[in-house]
């Protein structure tokens, strides 16, 4: 089956199975809405997605190849944007995304950079230490990355985290643009996907105790 795979997958944290025997496949041209109360494993199992944790059982797949042996591949098509925003306080926003792109192998323009900071907002705050932004700014900051590497898989936990309705609405539409493409996307959100992010399908975790 083409895309990321898990094949029946088991987390546990602290001695509590978080959940166990999980399969679904996140294809091109999906988007799947990851939902569930806190505690019930949303980012351990983006973690899990992303490689920076592994699972208690089971496996990925990408294309039916088992990520392991595929993780450089992987990542080079993929964008992580976690619940913290990722960004260094003391650099400014271009600083940031020059030093993100260096650290992804992703060319970076500074034009488009700029022109991308002024999409999202921030024209006039390009070159002011992210520390003096306010938290949606920062987060805006962060979510640019989206805008400036081209990858297939996005991985995003709680991305609308500060983001006011403008901001929440314009990444909903970058979003259905995405996957329109053939790209594809997880996400958690505390609040539900509106029309803006187009059709979705649905991935519930339950809390267990």
């Amino acid at each position: 089956m083409a895309g990321l795979a898990a094949d029946n997958l088991t987390c546990i944290k602290r001695d509590r199975v978080l959940f166990t025997d999980l399969s679904f496949c996140l294809s091109p041209g999906q988007l799947i809405y990851l939902r569930g109360p806190n505690g019930a494993g949303k980012t351990s199992l983006l973690r899990i997605l992303t490689g920076l944790s592994a699972p208690e059982s089971g496996q990925l797949m990408l294309n039916e190849e088992p990520l392991d042996k595929v993780r450089d591949r992987f990542n080079q098509q993929l964008i992580y944007v976690g619940h913290k925003a990722g960004i260094n306080g003391a650099l400014t926003a271009m600083e940031n995304l020059r030093f993100w792109c260096a650290q992804h192998s992703t060319d970076f323009n500074a034009q488009q950079a700029y022109e991308v900071l002024a999409r999202l907002g921030l024209v006039g705050l390009e070159d002011v230490p992210v520390r003096m932004l306010s938290a949606g700014q920062q987060r805006r900051v962060a979510l640019s990355r989206l805008w400036l590497k081209q990858a297939i898989y996005w991985i995003l936990d709680e991305p609308f985290t500060a983001l006011d309705t403008d901001g929440i609405e314009l990444l909903e539409t970058h979003m259905r643009e995405h996957v329109a493409n053939q790209g594809a996307i997880i996400t958690t959100s505390h609040q539900p996907l509106s029309k803006h992010a187009g059709p979705f399908t649905e991935l519930a975790l339950e809390y267990r105790l």
